[in-house]
């Protein structure tokens, strides 16, 4: 019964979350109390504790997580700047001739949003306003048009500048320094937030294509499902293509070159480039007449509140893995996985779905804290490469969003999609793309360079 605790311990912390708890406060008061329960059991040594103030102190000033309220700055602010309903509007009109024109354009408007906000939950509720009542109108598939909204949104997750991407790279980093400590290799290589940028790049555009070919053979095989805008649609607005290709297009390629072109050509970290991302973002608002006083606290507002839940939930997350490892949970994984036929692939696969399941009930910031420190330090120093490991986790997540029927991007939907469209089709929407994702994970497991080639070159 004394190893099974650190079981007890994972099992009631999803219990008490389930039960609609909040994260950070469920994390460290339920790992609390288990650590009082092994004190009076004599399987938890109280000195462990001690520890917990030097974890804290690495956490405040750990200067990679500086990123993440400059990027969560970043997408916030371009939400509000009417950034995504121009791109809409534009990119409707580039591709809307084409079968499934305007599923491309979404699917593309998708990518670039990921790209200059990567916040999922902003990415579905604007594309869902946006986008949904015009899809319907011009009569695409209810089924096919909010399957392709969530996935879109939840592009996200994997395209850099990713926050996910972010938080899993520190954790990555830590965890591999710790497998390499542990084999006894004291001149320790480092993994990056930079490397992880870099290596989701290529996965990343391979699943936009896989989105649009999707929606393009859909529209070929199902005309009357994704059918092409009429003429009178396209030539409607009295402003030139061209132009509105310029005034809407650039700004955030401009800005997404100068995020992502700077970490890739190694002139500035990830947090250095998350500064010039908010400022860029600031700049933008400017430009199109969207910066008032009242928006800019609005903005400030919404950072405060999502960085102060991040930084909050890895406090308790923190807590929960120093009583985890103190109940020896640690070993307990490792003889697990020692113990599962297959070795490393045994392993690695236990693991995805581990984490596909648990992407059911919690979101992609407790899993990066709590589950990623536990799992990733074994699977790194069994010999797996941590860029490899940190992008299939990523999109591993981003399938999770999707799957009914407690897919987040499910739930932002259908808060903003009229009654006319009923959940069972939402569920039947975001089924083809599931399949896509898995088929994307497959691809990645059996070609790892996929995610590995571009920072080996970029960095050598």
């Amino acid at each position: 019964m004394i190893e099974l605790m650190p079981l007890f311990l994972f099992l009631a912390t999803c219990i008490v979350l389930m039960a609609g708890y909040p994260v950070a406060f469920t994390l460290s008061g339920v790992a609390i109390l288990f650590a009082f329960i092994g004190m009076a059991t004599g399987t938890f040594d109280s000195s462990v504790l001690t520890f917990t103030p030097n974890r804290l102190f690495g956490i405040i000033s750990n200067q990679t997580l500086i990123a993440v309220p400059l990027f969560v700055f970043m997408g916030v602010m371009l939400e509000k700047s009417r950034v995504a309903e121009k791109l809409l509007s534009t990119m409707g009109r580039l591709f809307g001739p084409l079968p499934g024109g305007l599923g491309i354009a979404l699917v593309v408007v998708g990518a670039l949003l990921a790209a200059s906000t990567g916040i999922v939950g902003a990415t579905v509720v604007t594309m869902g306003l946006l986008s949904l009542p015009t899809m319907l109108r011009l009569g695409y598939s209810p089924t096919l048009t909010t399957g392709l909204i969530c996935a879109t949104g939840t592009l996200g997750q994997i395209i850099p500048p990713s926050i996910a991407l972010v938080l899993l790279g520190d954790v990555l980093s830590s965890s591999y320094q710790q497998a390499q400590l542990e084999q006894g290799l004291w001149s320790t290589d480092t993994v990056s937030v930079g490397d992880l940028f870099v290596g989701a790049l290529i996965p990343g555009l391979i699943l936009v294509a896989l989105y649009a070919l999707y929606v393009f053979v859909v529209a070929l095989v199902k005309p009357a499902h994704a059918p092409a805008m009429a003429p009178a649609e396209v030539d409607a607005p009295q402003t030139p293509l061209w132009r509105d290709l310029i005034t809407s297009l650039m700004p955030p390629l401009f800005l997404i070159l100068a995020v992502l072109g700077s970490i890739l050509g190694g002139f500035a970290t990830p947090t250095e480039a998350a500064g010039v991302g908010a400022f860029g973002a600031l700049v933008l608002a400017v430009l199109n007449k969207q910066l008032t006083l009242e928006r800019l606290r609005e903005v400030m507002r919404s950072t405060t509140r999502v960085t102060s839940m991040v930084f909050l939930i890895l406090i308790g997350a923190s807590i929960f893995s120093l009583v985890f490892r103190g109940l020896g949970g640690d070993e307990a994984v490792q003889h697990l996985f020692d113990n599962i036929p297959g070795g490393v692939v045994g392993a690695t696969l236990l693991v995805m779905v581990v984490v596909f399941l648990l992407g059911f009930i919690l979101d992609f910031i407790e899993i990066t804290f709590v589950v990623v420190p536990i799992v990733a330090p074994i699977l790194l120093a069994m010999g797996i490469d941590p860029v490899w490991l940190g992008v299939m986790i990523a999109i591993n997540l981003q399938t999770s969003f999707l799957t009914p029927p407690f897919g987040f991007a499910l739930f932002y939907l259908r808060g903003v999609a009229p009654a006319s469209i009923t959940t069972a089709q939402i569920y039947r929407g975001v089924l083809p793309f599931i399949v896509v994702q898995l088929l994307m994970l497959g691809i990645l497991a059996i070609w790892p360079e996929l995610a590995t080639w571009l920072p080996s070159k970029l960095y050598d």
